[in-house]
């Protein structure tokens, strides 16, 4: 037999680097003998990075960056071994570099991920894996444009700080100095959002107030983005704002999707594309997948487990669940496959100990769940 283990992290708990791990020691008590392949899968959020240096082999590189406040930081992203490279946005640009009482998307760039970017493009990269969760930023993607060679100037032509709060200056955007790498690049973005850059839908309405834009905040950088949004479409010839996923990161998706063309995909299908997921279900007999929590979102949004489920449903394998908790909704993964749904949590207990306990209570989940396995296996027709 063949198993593949493809789980997501516990958030704040067990990563999937973890779980892989447990699977394995498991797998080789209950099953000795089977053959096992470990996918430590992400949708794109944090632990992406780590979860494809381990699938696919690579080096971890560190770049110093400049942080959504202007501040120094050292973003990480990885080298994997096919020569692509695959990043975070929010290493680079992410809101936990903002302290609560300092929010205030009108200061905040995305200047880093740009210089991220470019440090890749400088290493030879020309395949690029980005996740644009968790940023800070609602600049429009000006300040990652901007650090690959892009120019926003104002009336006077003057250049414009790469900020939130100064797109309402921004009267030209010259694109002649984008770094050449980029015509010969593939980039591919995370994004399980559809959110257009502009209006009550858009990336100030929907994601600005979690990065401080209070109504009057609001307000202004929903303007700027108008203003800045016509600049740049006009400049391209093409319009920036409308397709879906142009608002996610503060606009970074018109950005990179709208002026450097980049391929918006799910984040799970593009994680289980980068690692040739479909390649390794070749003589599968098993996947187990999971995550911290599965419910109706994680079926309707497509989440790890849901995305796993799909591709080995095309491929008649059965696929198992081992998770935090269990949720409304989540018997909707019964409809995608053959599969099942085991928790971790064997008793009652508080989320704090689920968390602190979340190694033994995971091996204890795989043990149950492999045993059961075994029995179904043995039984006489």
């Amino acid at each position: 037999m063949k198993f593949i283990f493809a789980p997501d992290s516990f958030k704040g708990s067990l990563t999937a680097l973890e779980s892989c791990d447990i699977l394995e020691r498991v797998t080789a008590r209950i099953f000795p003998g089977t053959e096992t392949v470990s996918v430590p899968v992400a949708d794109g959020g944090e632990g992406t990075v780590d979860a494809l240096l381990r699938a696919m082999g690579g080096e971890r590189v560190i770049t110093r960056v400049t942080g959504p406040m202007f501040e120094p930081e050292d973003a990480a992203w990885g080298l994997l071994a096919d020569g692509t490279a695959v990043m975070e946005m929010a290493q680079a640009s992410g809101l936990p570099y903002v302290p609560a009482d300092k929010k205030d998307p009108r200061l905040a760039t995305s200047l880093g991920t740009g210089e991220m970017i470019a440090a890749a493009l400088r290493q030879g990269v020309r395949n690029i894996l980005i996740g644009i969760g968790g940023s800070a930023t609602n600049d429009g993607g000006m300040g990652m444009l901007a650090a690959l060679g892009a120019r926003f100037t104002d009336a006077d032509g003057n250049e414009v700080r790469p900020v939130g709060g100064e797109m309402k200056n921004v009267k030209e955007a010259d694109f002649s100095g984008l770094m050449p790498e980029l015509r010969d690049t593939k980039i591919t973005v995370i994004c399980d959002v559809t959110n257009p850059l502009l209006g009550e839908n858009g990336a100030t309405f929907i994601y600005g107030p979690q990065k401080g834009a209070i109504p009057e905040i609001r307000d202004e950088l929903e303007a700027g983005m108008v203003q800045y949004a016509q600049v740049v479409s006009a400049a391209i010839g093409r319009d920036i704002s409308g397709f879906p996923g142009a608002g996610a990161a503060g606009g970074l998706g018109a950005a990179l999707g709208g002026v450097l063309g980049a391929q918006l995909k799910s984040g799970i299908d593009a994680v289980l594309d980068a690692v040739h997921f479909d390649e390794k279900l070749e003589g599968v007999s098993l996947a187990i997948t999971g995550e911290g929590r599965i419910d109706g979102q994680s079926v309707n949004f497509g989440k790890v487990p849901v995305g796993v489920a799909k591709r080995c449903a095309a491929k008649g394998i059965p696929t198992v669940a081992i998770v935090g908790g269990i949720g409304d909704g989540a018997e909707g993964l019964f409809d995608l496959c053959e599969s099942t749904i085991q928790t971790t949590v064997s008793g009652p207990m508080s989320l704090e100990k689920a968390m602190t306990d979340a190694p033994a209570l995971y091996e204890y989940a795989a043990e149950r769940l492999l045993r059961a396995i075994r029995i179904g296996m043995n039984l006489k027709h």
